[in-house]
């Protein structure tokens, strides 16, 4: 188990947290569920309802549709964003390629978070940008 304060240093290094004062990281991190995924594991299935972000403490994942792989994430990356912000079927399959250790933030204590801190919303948006942006036309 980490401490809070581990936490909310892990926190701080991810993309959509690093603007968020650590006052608010402390709140979030007390919500934060620890998930541990052994080599292989499938973390989450495409079609799947969504209700949940991931961030990687450690380890590496491979985002995929059946055998056609999308995308590799790693240590501090953020996947499933958009099941927490709108639940809905999940896109595609989330599977460990290695031992991995990460946190699930829930949509709901999500919600509750950027209805509070609004800058929460804001880091979160700017990765979403930064994600279609990078996207093949």
């Amino acid at each position: 188990m980490l401490l809070t304060l581990e936490k909310v240093l892990i926190l701080k290094s991810v993309s959509i947290f690093k603007k968020i004062p650590e006052e608010t990281l402390a709140e979030v991190a007390v919500s934060l569920k620890y998930v541990q995924a052994a080599k292989g594991k499938t973390i989450f299935t495409k079609g799947e309802l969504g209700r949940s972000m991931y961030i990687i403490i450690d380890g590496k994942v491979s985002v995929h549709d059946g055998d056609h792989q999308i995308t590799t994430l790693g240590q501090r990356e953020i996947f499933g964003e958009l099941a927490a912000l709108n639940p809905e079927p999940r896109m595609f399959s989330v599977t460990a390629l290695e031992e991995t250790h990460l946190f699930r933030l829930e949509y709901e204590t999500l919600h509750e978070l950027i209805a509070d801190h609004v800058d929460l919303a804001t880091g979160i948006i700017q990765v979403l940008c930064q994600r279609l942006q990078s996207q093949p036309q």
